[in-house]
């Protein structure tokens, strides 16, 4: 029995090997190419470079108008986070706490949109919204961003709410709180731990989405870091070696921000799952 036991336990850290592996064999690609010229990359890309340059992250830098791009990530992910974390927040907070059958029919309609694909229905949101004039601008990506991640916070929102003891709020509002003050004073700190899971969901999709940008952001200044990175696609070839560089960079800012609050995250995915 002992000795099974032994040899499900290595083949069980066989296999998390293994899975490591798979997971960190791109990233480990992406940097050693990110050193090379295209032609070396082209030859053999598992080949580790001859010399440690820094000449394709230069050339990405200015190719990518890197400043520029990492402006308009930062502006179009935080606003979209803020809008959609209250929003959706105040929505199933109302759900909850007004559980009518209206409010049943739209909770299950936006439980329901969650298993409609983007690409259904992206060529009729790209033809109304050209039509309209409204193309080309962070705003209406926001907007977009907002509406697209409503359904599933409001899903995750409304599981943690209906957990919330109602005889607290019935005490605040005997004691004369008003419905907002109630809600941002003494609701919407208990919702820290589900912030944080909806937070960290939202922040990978929208930081590193690519089609829906692709659709609407058509001018360069207007572009976003993964859009960036198109700059490095000719006509007829792929500039390879700069392109690894330029994804290194467009990688490097979510992992300063997971390093300086991985703490916070892992606290909330865990007391998230818990709850």
């Amino acid at each position: 029995m002992k000795e099974r036991k032994g040899k499900l336990k290595y083949i069980r850290y066989v296999l998390i090997y293994l899975m490591l592996i798979i997971f960190i064999m791109p990233f480990y690609l992406m940097v050693i190419n990110s050193f090379k010229t295209t032609q070396q990359f082209v030859t053999n890309p598992f080949a580790l470079p001859e010399k440690i340059g820094f000449g394709n992250y230069v050339n990405a830098f200015n190719k990518m108008n890197f400043l520029q791009a990492i402006g308009n990530s930062v502006v179009i992910t935080v606003i979209s986070i803020i809008l959609i974390l209250l929003t959706s927040s105040m929505a199933a907070y109302f759900l909850v706490r007004h559980p009518w059958k209206i409010n049943k029919v739209i909770f299950a309609i936006l439980v329901a949109s969650m298993i409609v694909p983007f690409q259904a229905i992206m060529i009729p949101l790209v033809s109304i919204y050209g039509s309209l004039n409204l193309m080309n601008s962070k705003w209406v990506l926001i907007f977009m961003y907002m509406g697209f991640g409503q359904a599933f916070a409001i899903f995750i929102f409304h599981g943690f709410i209906k957990n919330i003891p109602g005889e607290m709020e019935e005490s605040a509002l005997i004691d004369g709180c008003n419905k907002i003050r109630l809600f941002f004073r003494i609701v919407f700190p208990l919702l820290k731990p589900v912030l944080v899971t909806v937070l960290i969901l939202d922040v990978l999709w929208i930081w590193n989405d690519y089609l829906l940008p692709s659709l609407i952001l058509l001018s360069p200044a207007e572009r976003t870091l993964p859009l960036s990175t198109y700059n490095f696609f000719n006509t007829y070839s792929v500039d390879y070696a700069p392109l690894m560089a330029g994804i290194v960079l467009t990688i490097i800012p979510i992992l300063v921000v997971y390093l300086f609050s991985q703490k916070y995250i892992i606290e909330g995915v865990v007391q998230g799952a818990i709850k």
